[in-house]
């Protein structure tokens, strides 16, 4: 019984302490242990060889049985959404942060939850101009960690825009950088290319918590063998080890649980990515045993009888996409038209999505990222810094003076990288 009153009282605490100001200004009365994604990041550390999943939310369902996992797995999570998802899916930039709470309100989800805005995606000067009146807005909404993405960007206007950007991010937020587009096995990114972007960061006073790289996954649904390179990933990882820098695992739907065991245990990672596979579980697509959606010899999704969607509503969904001409890729903007449609079912289909989630989410966060009882991890790092901000992992060790403007375009120009093809690559 004491250890029980004891967890109590720290989670207590922690609800007090923990949430940040835009939390607490947003949801004063709420139990939801809504965190920076600083919180969830240092704990996967404090565990080991760790990592957790960072849930896209592209739906409601995908929330709630990804809360429900984490709660029954006791492991701290981030639900993100990325910009370009915010574009064709009910859940947004600027109300996540609300679906998250009350769902934690609702289910008694007493597991730390950061909310993440992934890809916060800047490909010219226009962006950069939008993101400083946008990325404030967004966390006005309640926003908790964010990844500033300019890698499609020359490296030295990459770095550039990271610098002028982070500016207008909470320095108590959780902060991811990105270096290469993520284009599956070509312009796989470097260390040399990673060094550059994390030192200059560093001599410029901005301390990320985590790096993306384009380590040779996909966006959306996997189709080649090759995924994600562990030992790249691994000697990029560790020429960064003086910064303190975590990864961020994208694109790893597709990829099979041993490889993402492989990622938990070799490399720095701690936040793994997984987006279509959730929509394809939600929705009751047949999938393989992690989470790849299998296709007919028709080159159509296979609906499973009993799971996700009613059958009537899946003819719906198929017959829409086909009006409109939208192939497997094009699938994940059924998101907005149908939430409503899915929410209009009965309570027996409704629960059945999210509890299709759940169990996958719950197996991974066990039984693949090893982020079982991480929860109490986090909570304890907030009451170890008695703040809900717990600070930079390394301080200044590059000498500002050598990383001005002018001298990383000097820097920039001598890279050899190579980037892949040209194109525009979907977030």
């Amino acid at each position: 019984m004491g250890n029980c009153c004891s967890k109590n009282d720290n989670f207590e605490k922690a609800l007090e302490i923990g949430r940040p100001p835009n939390i607490k200004k947003l949801f004063p009365n709420s139990k939801a242990l809504i965190v920076s994604g600083k919180v969830i990041d240092r704990a996967m550390i404090a565990k080991g060889k760790a990592m957790t999943i960072a849930a896209n939310g592209r739906s409601s369902f995908i929330i709630k049985g990804s809360l429900m996992a984490a709660q029954k797995a006791n492991a701290a999570i981030i639900i993100e959404i990325a910009k370009s998802e915010s574009n064709y899916c009910p859940v947004s930039f600027w109300n996540m942060a609300m679906f998250v709470d009350q769902m934690c309100n609702e289910l008694g989800i007493t597991v730390p939850v950061a909310v993440h805005a992934d890809h916060y995606g800047i490909k010219s000067d226009k962006d950069i101009e939008i993101a400083k009146v946008e990325i404030p807005s967004m966390f006005d909404a309640g926003i908790t960690s964010i990844a500033i993405d300019a890698s499609h960007l020359p490296e030295d206007k990459n770095l550039l825009a990271n610098i002028e950007l982070c500016k207008y991010v909470p320095a108590w937020a959780g902060l991811e950088t990105e270096v290469g587009e993520i284009k599956g096995d070509q312009g796989l990114s470097t260390p040399i290319e990673a060094v550059f972007q994390i030192a200059g960061l560093n001599a410029n006073g901005v301390f990320p918590d985590w790096i993306a790289l384009n380590n040779g996954t996909t966006h959306g649904i996997e189709a080649s063998a090759s995924g994600i390179q562990v030992e790249l990933t691994a000697e990029i990882h560790k020429a960064l080890e003086k910064y303190k820098m975590s990864g961020a695992q994208h694109g790893t739907s597709g990829n099979s649980s041993d490889k993402l065991r492989e990622i938990a245990q070799n490399t720095h990672t701690t936040k793994a990515n997984v987006a279509t596979a959730l929509q394809m579980i939600s929705w009751g697509v047949e999938v393989n045993d992690y989470g790849n959606a299998i296709i007919d010899k028709e080159g159509k999704f296979t609906k499973v009888k009993g799971k996700g969607a009613s059958e009537e509503m899946w003819a719906s969904v198929v017959a829409y996409a086909n009006e409109k001409g939208w192939k497997k890729g094009d699938y994940k903007s059924l998101n907005l038209p149908f939430e409503n449609k899915f929410c209009g079912q009965n309570k027996e289909i409704r629960d059945r999505m999210a509890k299709d989630v759940e169990d996958f989410v719950y197996n991974m966060l066990v039984n693949v990222f090893n982020a079982k009882d991480t929860a109490p991890l986090a909570i304890d790092a907030i009451l170890k810094a008695g703040s809900y901000d717990l600070g930079p992992k390394v301080n200044k060790v590059e000498d500002a003076a050598a990383w001005t403007p002018a001298k990383i375009a000097e820097k920039a120009a001598k890279l050899s990288t190579d980037r892949g093809p040209a194109g525009d690559f979907d977030d």
